[in-house]
């Protein structure tokens, strides 16, 4: 009888899939709804759709296979980034057959929290998720005076390879989902019961390597229909992609475009991070430039100051002298020793005059405020000691 089932259900399925493939293409959308579901070849949920990283219009088309009326969809969609239902069940004003229709050919996609630890500094929480495999996955909530902001992962760890970085040690396990960046801030709602205002796509991974799923993230995100976060409040840091820098000036987004630039140079660009080999400082400012050009929108400069690496005088003024005229803000955030790199922060003495430079040369700069520092919130600090606590109990 279960045979006879999945067998009549295949061509239900196809039409599906097939009815969103034509409607993507009708609407002109980027993200090909298909693809938004897990890879079936790592997947538990047997090519059922992952319906939380479907947009609305795409949401829309699937409901129309079924058969069914487009408000089904707001309604549905609005209990998935809204009320944040974490079952078919709990939406109670669709009926029985619609929830088993959609149990059959959907999931949704949850985390679950494996650890968690929270500054008694300033009740900064760094997170720890579990993903559908078993990976784990970074996510920070700062609690500021003018509201919650959420750091999220993009990725299971990270191919870029930048010297300071605890992320990029175990190197890239693979991309999040849509639903999976958004069940970070999700989740985080849930548990503290408090509202989040403000996202930063700062943790684990490069973001613009996961292009597809960032900007399906970043939409539904800031939906009407969904939680309507400002994307005036969402940020996207990245190291340096140009051609997804230059095609995200294209969509049409007003989010924050924050560059991880680290060095005024090539030379000791490429001293911290790999990229800096394939693309020179002077074309991804250039990628920047489009951007603002494009949206209008004030870009960010992170600056990583390491002690006898870039912090000196004379890299804050050819710092200085690069960013000249550009309507920007520079960050500086002194280093995270990690463990396995040599890297440390300069003294706050050091600090301060690398400030002090910027400012005189009417370079608006910032010293990052330091959350957390109790408990390893730098990024990828606490998954690895994770990992590292896991391999040792299985004796590996």
């Amino acid at each position: 009888m279960e045979e006879n089932r999945m067998t009549e259900a295949a061509p239900e399925e196809r039409n599906v899939r097939s009815g969103i493939r034509n409607a993507e293409k009708r609407k002109e959308e980027k993200q090909d709804a298909v693809n938004a579901a897990v890879p079936e070849s790592e997947s538990p949920f047997q090519g059922r759709i992952d319906i939380k990283s479907l947009e609305l219009p795409a949401l829309k088309d699937l409901l129309a296979a079924f058969g069914e009326k487009p408000f089904r969809a707001e309604q549905i969609y609005e209990w998935l980034h809204q009320k944040k239902a974490e079952s078919f069940d709990e939406m109670t004003n669709l009926s029985k057959p619609l929830r088993e229709k959609l149990k059959e050919s959907t999931f949704i996609m949850t985390l679950r929290e494996a650890a968690k630890m929270e500054s008694k500094l300033d009740g900064t929480c760094k997170y720890l998720f579990e993903l559908y495999d078993e990976r784990v996955i970074e996510s920070v909530l700062m609690r500021y005076h003018h509201g919650n902001s959420v750091c999220i992962s993009s990725q299971v760890g990270c191919r870029m390879g930048c010297r300071f970085c605890a992320s990029t040690l175990g190197g890239l396990e693979r991309n999040l989902t849509a639903s999976e960046m958004l069940e970070q801030v999700y989740q985080i709602e849930r548990l503290t019961g408090e509202r989040v205002s403000n996202v930063v796509v700062m943790g684990t991974g490069e973001p613009l390597d996961n292009y597809e799923n960032l900007t399906a993230f970043i939409r539904i995100l800031s939906s009407e229909k969904g939680l309507h976060i400002s994307q005036r409040n969402i940020t996207v840091s990245t190291c340096g992609l140009v051609e997804k820098i230059e095609r995200l000036a294209d969509e049409k987004l007003t989010i924050t475009l924050a560059l991880s630039m680290h060095a005024p140079n090539d030379e000791v660009r490429r001293q911290l991070m790999p990229v800096a080999n394939k693309y020179a400082l002077k074309d991804v400012l250039a990628a920047c430039d489009h951007y603002y050009q494009k949206t209008g929108r004030r870009l960010t400069f992170e600056y990583s100051l390491t002690h006898g690496v870039n912090d000196g005088t004379a890299q804050a003024k050819e710092l200085a002298s690069l960013l000249k005229g550009k309507n920007c803000h520079v960050n500086l955030i002194p280093v995270n020793p990690v463990r396995e790199r040599a890297f440390t922060r300069p003294d706050g003495k050091n600090i301060q005059n690398f400030k002090n430079v910027l400012e005189k040369n009417q370079i608006t700069v910032t010293i990052r405020r330091e959350m957390g520092s109790d408990i390893d919130a730098a990024c990828g600090q606490l998954r690895k000691r994770y990992m590292d606590t896991n391999k040792r109990e299985g004796g590996e």
